[in-house]
């Protein structure tokens, strides 16, 4: 039997010295296992492409192709930059046996890679593979989630311990699971693909800049006969946000709410789209009274309702349901450049 082939996509947007830790776990982890690594460069703009490319070349791994950093040309987000990777393929120009997606901010663990491949190598059914997640002090990460609808819309803005209880078989983060076990989607820190399943339900949607891209690509694999496996003897450690920025975030940016409407309206259907920001906002709105009788602190980011609500507006005076505003960088309508190093 040949040996199955992975390539291995580290996605960098303007985090060069943290990529570069990632890679050097990365390296370490994929010795033994047919394959390479592919470091997508998604336009920093700062310096970054260089700089990993003349760190790769500096320690040697670029000899034999195993290790290549290429520029995406545009910021297209997380999709496209991933996609970017996917498309390019391995270095002979064949395809790989399987994909394996890692944040620039997520390491490795001893034999994490190799545990997915062969999960997926013994489960020829499996679609997709995620590993357990964990922060630098050990603090597990939430990245098993069941798919959101209107239901889980409520509970979720809700925060209603009653009402939890009652819709308990619809909350969407999952309660940590100790074991290897099929969930709906997994965040996309460390997760390994199957290229023909690639091949059969294509690949992720540009339409998401960032976030929900990886429900939208499980929901469609799972649509299609490919589950998706968490499996808890995998583990990496997470740096929660530092590649996407998050922690720093005052307000909501507006690509999150495109990203979300898009997704229910896509997959549902407009008028569900519609339903799910009402229960959203209903559930909102209880927590908030509560917050006013219990004080209960706050814990949306400043003025969360308030842009949901308008989002919703703008979204309903259009008659037709569209993908996300271009609110990228002015590079993005640029043609991709595919250098390499």
């Amino acid at each position: 039997m040949t040996e199955p082939r992975l390539l291995t996509i580290i996605l960098n947007y303007q985090t060069a010295e943290m990529t570069l830790q990632s890679l050097a776990a990365t390296v370490a982890e994929m010795k033994g296992i047919s394959g390479e690594i592919l470091v997508v460069d998604n336009f920093s703009g700062d310096g970054s492409f260089e700089a990993i490319g003349a760190d790769i070349a500096s320690r040697g791994w670029g000899k034999d192709g195993r290790v290549r950093v290429m520029q995406a040309g545009r910021n297209g987000g997380f999709g496209a930059g991933n996609n970017f990777g996917i498309r390019a393929g391995l270095s002979d120009g064949q395809n790989p046996d399987f994909v394996y997606i890692l944040n620039s901010d997520a390491f490795p663990d001893r034999d994490a890679i190799r545990l997915l491949l062969a999960r997926m190598v013994a489960e020829p059914e499996l679609g997709m593979a995620g590993s357990y997640i964990h922060g630098p002090d050990g603090t597990p990460h939430q990245t098993a989630f069941r798919f959101p609808s209107i239901a889980s819309e409520f509970e979720g803005a809700a925060r209603f311990g009653p009402i939890s209880r009652l819709l308990r078989n619809s909350i969407v983060p999952l309660p940590l699971p100790q074991q290897a076990c099929r969930v709906d989607w997994l965040a996309g820190a460390s997760v390994m693909m199957r290229q023909k399943m690639l091949d059969q339900i294509g690949l992720f949607d540009e339409n998401y800049f960032l976030y929900f891209e990886e429900t939208d690509l499980c929901l469609r694999a799972q649509k299609a006969g490919w589950p998706t496996l968490y499996l808890r003897e995998s583990a990496v450690t997470h740096i929660s946000g530092a590649s996407t920025g998050i922690k720093k975030w005052t307000r909501v940016p507006q690509y999150w709410f495109d990203s979300r409407h898009y997704y229910f309206s896509k997959n549902h259907g407009a008028r569900y789209a519609a339903f799910a920001t009402v229960a959203h906002l209903a559930g909102g709105l209880l927590w908030r009274l509560r917050m006013v009788i219990e004080r209960k602190p706050r814990v949306d980011p400043p003025h969360f309702l308030a842009d949901l609500m308008r989002h919703a507006l703008s979204r309903a005076r259009r008659r037709n349901v569209q993908p996300p505003d271009n609110y990228i960088l002015e590079n993005t309508a640029k043609t991709p450049d595919r250098r390499q190093a």
